[in-house]
């Protein structure tokens, strides 16, 4: 899910250019996949309570085949959006019954740090995508016999997204090896077979206390109504669900996805050229995952609540350094950088430009468009910036990569962890694939509006506001989140729900 999710990272500077995208049209490209993974949050949840975990989980890997391989072979830029939807469902469904069923499984002491693997995976997926990406870049521009058999250097970006139906298969094959939820059996009255998954990870009398704990939930809540969006919003829900709906939409409005799935030009945005650009992303997957580690580490020693106050302090003080990196950059081209300038960038139209300083990127891209048309200058972007920018791209690279650590240890795996244990068996399907509805349509927005922020606001403004919200955010679940950790599920469920 992480592979497919960010290898969009690498590809979209190059689409932009083959299939001559606007920014939104660029933004929709990369959001697509979070688009049509919102409806499938909704449903997935529903539709593994009927039938079960892992039939749902096996379906979003074949999804994921198909997206990959219809990617790689889009001709235009709907095929290619329609290709990024299907990955979409799979997306959707994997993100919540994943973690649902890992916490349905997992011994209370340990269900914090299992559930963050299943975020751990998703982190190994996206740095696996941006190292696929720089290496079929790096081999596209070798001499390499097979790399020129394969056409490496014309079709990078396909490689790029083709590539992915290896893990999808790999995904497949290994959930042959999965069980069922055991929750999801005693929901369903399989009673024997979830004392024998019970057994699997415990003792056979920690089996029975478990399916003992699961059973004597279902049997007070059924007298109540079947799971229903009203119960969701009944009174009793109204902590919960607060608290569900603010991380979801933190989770996603401090920008998280716009560093994952737009790396590159990120990068590329501090001038530092399109090969380095590729190179950084490749640390962002690093400091991703070392610091994902660190969190399933820590998540049931030091408790959900302190990570995630860590963390957002963390990505507030990031946010602003990049706000600060960009916003004190200025843009200049000398008659050294001119001649430096690709040959089909026109010199003479841009030559009245020479020696004029240009405090923002805003002002500088609008100067240079206006001089060689907005369609060149999309073109040459990498180059033009790369020869006009004065900036600190150390900076840059500190607050981006300091920005993904205090995610990582904070915001990306709590968020799934608290989900899987605020909410009550009974709704817990629903109730999930709820909250997630919601990130999911924050993340589209982000991502789709991304490109668009870059080019009108500037660099500087939007990670500005990325900053500001993490400020808000810290404030809010600061107030309200209590700590859960090392408490079973249905204890919780009788304090914040029926307490």
């Amino acid at each position: 899910m992480g592979f497919d999710a960010s290898v969009i990272s690498g590809v979209v500077g190059f689409i932009e250019r083959e299939f001559s995208l606007t920014k939104l049209q660029l933004g929709w490209a990369v959001a697509s996949l979070t688009l049509a993974a919102t409806p499938a949050m909704m449903v997935a949840g529903p539709l593994s309570n009927r039938l079960g975990r892992k039939p749902v989980l096996t379906m979003a890997a074949v999804l994921f085949f198909v997206s990959a391989l219809a990617s790689a072979a889009a001709p235009d830029f709907l095929w290619l959006v329609i290709a990024r939807m299907i990955g979409g469902l799979g997306v959707g469904a994997a993100l919540i019954i994943a973690p649902m069923y890992i916490a349905e499984i997992a011994p209370a002491g340990l269900r914090g740090r299992l559930v963050s693997l299943n975020q751990l995976n998703i982190v190994i997926g996206i740095s696996v995508a941006f190292f696929s990406n720089y290496l079929i870049l790096k081999l596209g521009q070798s001499d390499l016999a097979f790399a020129e058999a394969l056409r490496l250097g014309d079709w990078n970006w396909r490689w790029m997204l083709g590539i992915e139906a290896l893990p999808a298969l790999l995904y497949f094959f290994a959930l042959m090896l999965v069980p069922e939820s055991p929750r999801w059996l005693a929901m369903h009255a399989r009673d024997a077979e979830a004392l024998e998954i019970f057994a699997r990870v415990g003792s056979g009398e920690q089996a029975r206390a478990n399916l003992a704990a699961v059973r004597a939930s279902l049997r007070a809540e059924v007298a109540e109504p079947r799971a229903s969006l009203r119960q969701l919003f009944r009174p009793a829900m109204k902590l919960v669900l607060t608290i569900g709906i603010s991380v979801a939409i933190l989770q996603q409005i401090t920008g998280i996805n716009s560093v994952f799935f737009y790396a590159p030009m990120i990068f590329e945005q501090s001038g530092i050229g399109t090969d380095a650009s590729f190179m950084q992303a490749i640390l962002v997957g690093i400091v991703n995952l070392v610091f994902t580690i660190v969190a399933i580490l820590l998540i049931d020693k030091l408790g959900r609540r302190p990570l995630l106050g860590l963390g957002l302090a963390g990505i507030a003080v990031c946010m602003l350094t990049l706000a600060y990196g960009f916003g004190t950059a200025t843009y200049t081209l000398t008659h050294d950088a001119i001649d430096g300038l690709p040959a089909e960038v026109d010199r003479g139209r841009i030559a009245p430009l020479t020696d004029v300083m240009y405090d923002s990127d805003v002002a500088f891209r609008e100067a240079i468009s206006a001089q060689i048309s907005a369609e060149a200058f999309r073109q040459n972007e990498s180059q033009l910036v790369g020869a006009a920018i004065t900036i600190d791209p150390t900076l840059i690279l500190f607050g981006i990569l300091g920005f993904v650590a205090s995610f990582a240890v904070s915001l990306g795996p709590v968020m799934w962890v608290l989900f899987s244990e605020l909410f009550p068996n009974q709704l817990r399907g629903l109730a999930i694939s709820f909250a997630g509805l919601i990130n999911s349509a924050v993340s589209f927005g982000v991502q789709l509006v991304f490109p668009w922020e870059l080019e009108n606001l500037g660099n500087s403004a939007t990670f500005l506001v990325y900053g500001l919200f993490a400020l808000l955010g810290l404030g809010l679940v600061m107030r309200i989140l209590p700590e859960t950790k090392g408490r079973s599920l249905e204890e919780l469920e009788k304090e914040l729900v029926n307490g």
